[in-house]
């Protein structure tokens, strides 16, 4: 892989997300965890290129993303499609090796994992975070459509540090 600017990233931002999705990895070499996201962006936030990500409260990940300074989040391709309905739907907590179980390689920028077989990697370093407030929904119709368990997602807003990307 080789580093690029985060500005240099020719990908379209939306169709990472909304159609690609993408693994966020955290933790740290003894111990870390990946899972599906396809709710997030990129954008510019306090004058820094940023990512932001939506993790659900009862999600493993989010236990790793709150202990650690940084995560990533792994765009892959098309023939990861299962592994990343795999990440989805599976636990870190109910099997012995998620990435294993998945077909996918942890692999690590320091510390911090991200999945080997990515094309794009953002390794990301928090700037802050909020839980979404139902409150402040203008469509009480998001509340019901969203979240019929009253799990609403806590937001992590981090800057891009470095984008790797396949050679």
């Amino acid at each position: 892989m080789k580093e690029i600017k985060a500005t240099e990233l020719k990908e379209n931002p939306f169709h990472l997300f909304k159609d690609r999705w993408a693994l966020v990895s955290a933790g740290t070499k003894e111990k870390c965890n990946t899972m599906t996201v396809s709710w997030g962006g990129v954008g510019v936030f306090w004058n820094k290129c940023v990512a932001t990500i939506y993790i659900r409260p009862q999600r493993y990940t989010k236990t790793f993303i709150d202990e650690q300074d940084c995560f990533t989040i792994s765009v892959l391709g098309e023939e990861y499609r299962e592994a990343l309905a795999y990440c989805g739907r599976v636990s870190g907590k109910e099997v012995s090796d998620k990435w294993k179980e998945a077909g996918i390689t942890p692999s690590f920028d320091g510390e911090v994992p991200y999945v080997k077989e990515a094309e794009i990697v953002f390794k990301c370093r928090k700037l802050c975070e909020g839980d979404i407030d139902p409150d402040t929904f203008l469509d009480s119709a998001n509340d019901d459509l969203n979240y019929p368990n009253k799990d609403y997602h806590r937001y992590y807003i981090a800057e891009i540090e470095k984008v790797l990307v396949k050679d």
